[in-house]
């Protein structure tokens, strides 16, 4: 079997095979397969020692026919074009999905952000951001925080495109700081809703979660909301943790709070002692309730995915598993909650924020997180009756569900 690590192929194909399920006809198909706007550029950047760097980023529109396009910017040192791509890809299903009447958008800059100072992010934010502007806006693309970007630097973003544009706009980008138009609740947003659709999964297949255990692949900004409220809310106990840097692994399980805290003062996983060293790979193979991969991409492939021990697989984390992998969970029974349903909470919250911005009128922290959790169990609810009618996993019915939403707004438009 030959197993690709493009991430673009990798979401071709899950693409390909909801449209031939839903008989979609050539010309439909081959749209929804390629993003309909990409933009590359390239920035010069003063540092602090006085020397130009040369950045190269990109932004790239899937497709807007339900709404504007919407999606993170990362900044990460194997940043490329195909995983924009395909990250913009999922975000048309992800927001279709939810119901979102947006559609998928992505940015990227290649980078190690780690090797900055603040100044230096601040100068390379709004050098972006002079790059990109003219395919912005609240009715364009609304970028947000991903990888290794954060609220100041959407701080930076939307003060750069405000003072381009002589306007005060602040919902042309959402996860931004509290007093500039951040919406309550969307720190958490991402772990939050996977949390929620978790409960809803696990009553949808039957798994008492009562006792129940967890192991966990990231502990970034999605990866420890994760691990705190499954602790919080649904009582899970962490038994094995995993990042960058190593793992660790204690059957009686993990703090998630002080596995936190020491990620936060150390920089990773590695040298927490309340357990036993583990690698990444070892993770994958420990027998737990859940598996919460919320790291990177391709991280499930066909190599390791016979190794798993989970009986439901949360995917925080996006595209962490190929379509080879995909069937050799399926064939071992493993309920998977794929990405662009189980993370949709953070750009759920973050349309969220975009409302409240064109209102100027804001929710309280309850209401938003009363909302979030209505969206994501109504989105759950409605891929699990696809999965039960049409007899697909669950990866395929999310792709149904939305598929076939983002097919009709593009033939509604007239495009195909």
């Amino acid at each position: 079997m030959s197993e690709s690590l493009n991430p673009f192929t990798n979401a071709q194909q899950q693409l390909d095979s909801a449209a031939e399920k839903l008989g979609l006809d050539a010309a439909t198909h081959e749209l929804l397969r390629w993003p309909m706007q990409e933009l590359k550029v390239t920035m010069p950047v003063k540092m602090d020692d006085g020397s130009t760097r040369i950045f190269h980023g990109f932004r790239v529109a899937h497709n807007t026919a339900r709404g504007p396009a919407k999606g993170g910017l990362r900044w990460h040192p194997d940043e490329t074009i195909d995983t924009v791509r395909a990250l913009a890809t999922w975000m048309t299903w992800k927001t279709a999905v939810v119901d979102l009447p947006l559609g998928g958008g992505k940015g990227g800059v290649i980078c190690n952000p780690k090797a900055f100072s603040m100044a230096e992010k601040e100068r390379l934010a709004r050098a972006y951001m002079r790059a990109v502007v003219r395919v912005l806006g609240s009715a364009r693309d609304v970028p947000a925080p991903d990888v290794y970007t954060t609220p100041q630097i959407m701080a930076w973003m939307l003060d750069e495109y405000e003072t381009l544009t002589g306007a005060k706009q602040p919902g042309v980008i959402t996860g931004k700081p509290l007093p500039l138009g951040g919406s309550p609740g969307r720190e958490d947003a991402t772990g939050r809703g996977g949390v929620y659709v978790l409960r809803e999964a696990a009553k949808a297949f039957n798994i008492d979660l009562n006792g129940a255990t967890m192991a966990i692949q990231g502990l970034g900004n999605v990866g420890k909301y994760g691990a705190l409220l499954a602790e919080s809310i649904l009582g899970l106990k962490i038994i094995a943790a995993a990042d960058e840097t190593g793992g660790v692994y204690n059957s009686k399980g993990l703090e998630a709070q002080k596995l936190v805290d020491h990620v936060a003062m150390h920089g990773g996983v590695a040298g927490f002692a309340d357990g036993d060293a583990l690698t990444n790979e070892e993770l994958f193979a420990v027998e737990a309730t859940v598996l919460v991969p919320a790291a990177l991409e391709n991280v499930i492939t066909e190599k390791n995915a016979d190794t798993l021990r989970c009986k439901l697989c949360l995917e925080l984390a996006n595209g962490p598993s190929t379509p080879e992998a995909d069937q050799i969970l399926e064939e071992k029974g493993i309920a998977v909650i794929p990405d662009f349903l189980a993370n949709a909470g953070g750009v759920t919250v973050s349309y969220f924020e975009q409302v409240q911005n064109a209102y100027n009128f804001y929710w309280t922290l309850k209401e938003v997180q009363s909302r979030l959790d209505e969206q994501m169990t109504k989105a759950f609810r409605g891929v699990f009756e696809m999965h039960q009618r049409e007899q697909v996993n669950m990866r395929k019915a999310a792709y149904l569900v939305s598929v076939a939403r983002v097919a009709e707004a593009c033939k509604l438009r007239g495009w195909v």
